[in-house]
């Protein structure tokens, strides 16, 4: 049995790893004859970002019930842990081989998951820095907590000068790309994914709706809730380190303020607080939403952007009218229609309130 899953998984990661490189390289030769191709495939680059970030962010918010407002902070530690790697020790290493050989581009590539799980390292450890004190704490408190935590990144960032900082960093080399971004945004899915099948993501969804009931069934609270901060925080630095090396692999710390930790709180929501497949869809609505409505600039008198106005406006109103997001807690195959097999063929099967009284009433089997 082990052998089977073991090998049906290598299986579909062979799949996987060939329909993304064929795309990247059917992507980087139409860039070459259209170059307008490069504006989507930036798009589509940070659609991948966006969605490692707001699917990491639901294994804190969605699966474990905390409130977390300090993602970006968890962000920028992964980017400028892994952009200092590589300014500083890869990029000159790499530099030194022949431009194009075999060589240069094997090492690049091995260096980049190198830095970018360096920066993932990075933010895990300062998740659990910030988690293990504070998530004794619940709601608003959580949220203010992390939320001045993301600041104090911030902050430090700006006076750090090793790192550029009010200047920002530089030079960084651009390895990232559409391979590498969905590459590990489909690992990020199916960690989240078997996470939350596995006994930890029990204990998760246990704590989301009761953590008084699950303490009481003998669950520590406080070791899980650090458990999920941690990995949530390990996938945020992750996408950071990504985020970094893209081109214009540049970091400012102004790119990591609490309003992108809005955004990708916005989108965990709009999807649905516990749904994977609703933070997918709501990062990849958010990411192309704004580019959409940029022809409504040209109609504006004076110039004026109103895409946040509309922007705003359409969040409420969604919010309106289906307050528990998209998805709710339900995956996306969850609203595909049953087999007709397998749908109930008589009245009982239902399990209506009138049968159950009936049963109840009836005299116990001997």
């Amino acid at each position: 049995m082990f052998r089977r899953w073991y090998l049906r998984d290598f299986i579909l990661l062979i799949i996987y790893i060939a329909v993304l490189y064929g795309a990247w390289v059917a992507l980087e030769y139409a860039a070459v004859y259209w170059p307008s191709m490069r504006y989507y495939n930036r798009i589509l680059v940070m659609m991948g970002i966006n969605i490692t970030l707001a699917v990491s962010l639901n294994i804190i918010n969605g699966h474990a019930g905390q409130f977390s407002l300090g993602h970006a902070g968890f962000m920028a530690v992964g980017a400028y842990s892994a952009a200092y790697l590589s300014v500083y020790y890869f990029g000159p290493y790499v530099a030194k081989m022949p431009d194009g050989s075999a060589q240069q581009i094997v090492w690049q590539n091995l260096l980049l998951i190198v830095a970018v799980l360096a920066g993932g390292l990075m933010s895990a450890i300062a998740g659990y820095i910030v988690g293990l004190p504070s998530l004794r704490l619940r709601g608003d408190y959580l949220a203010i907590v992390t939320l001045g935590f993301g600041e104090i990144i911030r902050v430090l960032i700006l006076n750090i000068e090793a790192i550029g900082a009010a200047r920002g960093l530089s030079g960084i080399p651009a390895w990232s790309s559409f391979f590498w971004v969905f590459f590990f945004c489909g690992l990020t899915i199916l960690i989240s994914n078997r996470l939350v099948s596995s006994s930890v993501g029990r204990a998760f969804l246990a704590i989301r709706e009761d953590q008084i009931a699950a303490e009481s069934m003998g669950i520590d609270t406080t070791r899980y809730k650090v458990k999920a901060f941690i990995i949530g925080s390990c996938l945020a630095g992750v996408a950071g380190g990504l985020f970094a090396h893209y081109t214009p692999a540049y970091l400012n710390p102004t790119g990591f303020t609490f309003i992108r930790s809005f955004e990708v709180v916005a989108m965990v929501v709009l999807g649905g607080l516990g749904s994977i497949s609703g933070s997918i869809v709501a990062a990849i609505i958010l990411t192309l939403l704004p580019e959409a409505l940029r022809p409504v600039k040209d109609y504006m008198p004076g110039g004026r952007d109103p895409r946040m106005v509309i922007y705003s406006i359409m969040l409420i109103v969604l919010m309106l009218t289906r307050p528990q997001g998209l998805f709710g807690r339900k995956e996306l195959w969850q609203f595909l229609p049953r087999r007709k097999d397998s749908l109930p063929n008589e009245a009982r099967d239902e399990g209506n309130a009138d049968d159950k009284l009936d049963r109840d009433a009836a005299p116990p089997v001997t």
